[in-house]
C-alpha cells in the first residue's frame, strides 16, 4: 500500500460553494486538503462503527440463544480453538 497517494477532485455549482464556506476565513478548515483528510477520516470512524455495530448484533443474537444451546468451553479450549483457527489462515 502507498505511503502517500495524490487526490484530485473537480468540483462545481453547489458543491464548490460548499466547499468553499468550508475552507474561508471563517470556515472551519485552512485549505482542501485539511477538509479532505478530515471527511476521510470521518468515514473511516463510520466504517468502524458499523463493524461494531455488526459484531455487537451477533453477540446479542448468541446471548439471546437458550441456555442449552450453549456448550461450555474452557478458557484452555477456547485458547486451542483459536491457536488452530490463526494457524489455519
Amino acid at each position: 500500500m502507498a505511503s502517500t497517494i495524490s487526490l484530485n477532485a473537480r468540483v462545481t455549482g453547489s458543491l464548490c460553494d460548499f466547499v468553499a464556506k468550508n475552507i474561508s476565513d471563517s470556515g472551519q478548515y485552512d485549505n482542501v486538503s485539511e477538509y479532505i483528510r478530515d471527511l476521510i477520516r470521518q468515514d473511516q470512524k463510520r466504517a468502524e462503527q458499523r463493524k461494531f455495530e455488526q459484531v455487537k448484533a451477533e453477540l446479542q443474537l448468541a446471548f439471546a440463544a437458550p441456555e442449552e444451546d450453549y456448550t461450555p468451553l474452557s478458557a484452555d479450549d477456547i485458547f486451542k480453538r483459536n491457536d488452530h483457527l490463526r494457524q489455519s489462515k
